[in-house]
């Protein structure tokens, strides 16, 4: 008896240590456009409630995500603020092709700091950014990579307003960092999201871009080469209703039909 009591304590001893690595969550990786952040947060939180599957996030600029992703950074998911950062990607052979989806829309919008006295501004052919801006700065991402930079200047180049106002311009690392630059005052104007807009009380949209002014804003989404089993999951769920109801609450275009 004393040796099966022995062994038994063995084995309590080799389960506990054992049952915190059987009871750990499994993690998804995502990386995604940083103008998600909001929104994904409670789709992500709404998923863990559902699954218990928990979830490490990583908000940039697509580009910066992009090339990461193919320096082989071990993420599950790549959303992307434009087809041409997850066109990239899938060219370096780092995106699971067959996964890919269109997702969400977005547009493109002029904000000021929330105590501005610019207002009701008429973004047609021809309007006056530089004017508009006076000795200020306008925010947005950077025009050679960023998405939401790429669209405002593709938007303005078609409007005639681009090349009086490029040198007032203040490129920022991310949409998010240009809405930071506009809500503390540090510049003018900005041109975000209409999504980021809706989440940062210090600023006021004051003007919306035409949708025929600029590429239309598609954010794709996909699992990567390297993704967890988990993975094909958790983008289904990104494509339910219940992923749908949050991500247009944040302004979002869903862009596919809900498939659950």
């Amino acid at each position: 008896m004393s040796r099966l009591s022995a062994l038994f304590s063995v084995l309590l001893v080799l389960t506990a240590s054992l049952s915190p690595a059987a009871a750990e969550h499994k993690t998804i990786t995502v990386f995604a456009a940083a103008s998600m952040k909001n929104a994904l947060d409670e789709v992500d939180a709404a998923y863990t409630a559902k699954t218990g599957v928990k979830f490490s996030v990583s908000y940039a600029a697509s580009s910066v995500l992009a090339k990461q992703i193919e320096q082989g950074a071990p993420a599950d998911v790549f959303v992307s603020a434009d087809t041409d950062w997850m066109d990239y990607a899938t060219s370096k052979k780092a995106i699971n092709e067959p996964t890919r989806v269109n997702l969400l829309g977005n547009s493109i919008v002029l904000i000021a700091p929330k105590d501005s006295k610019i207002d009701n501004v008429t973004i047609t052919q021809g309007f006056d950014l530089a004017k508009l801006a006076g000795d200020g700065r306008i925010a947005t991402g950077d025009v050679k990579s960023v998405p939401v930079g790429k669209y405002a200047k593709a938007a303005l180049e078609k409007l005639g307003a681009w090349q009086a106002a490029e040198p007032k311009f203040a490129m920022a690392e991310s949409v998010r960092a240009a809405l930071t630059l506009v809500a503390r005052g540090e510049a003018n104007l900005g041109i975000v999201y209409s999504t980021d807009a809706k989440v940062e009380p210090g600023v006021k949209i004051v003007g919306t871009f035409p949708a025929d002014s600029h590429p239309a804003i598609i954010y794709p989404v996909a699992a990567t080469t390297v993704a967890k089993g988990e993975t094909s999951d958790y983008l289904a769920f990104l494509r339910s209703t219940a992923a749908k109801t949050i991500l247009e609450k944040y302004g979002f275009k869903y862009l596919v039909s809900p498939t659950t």
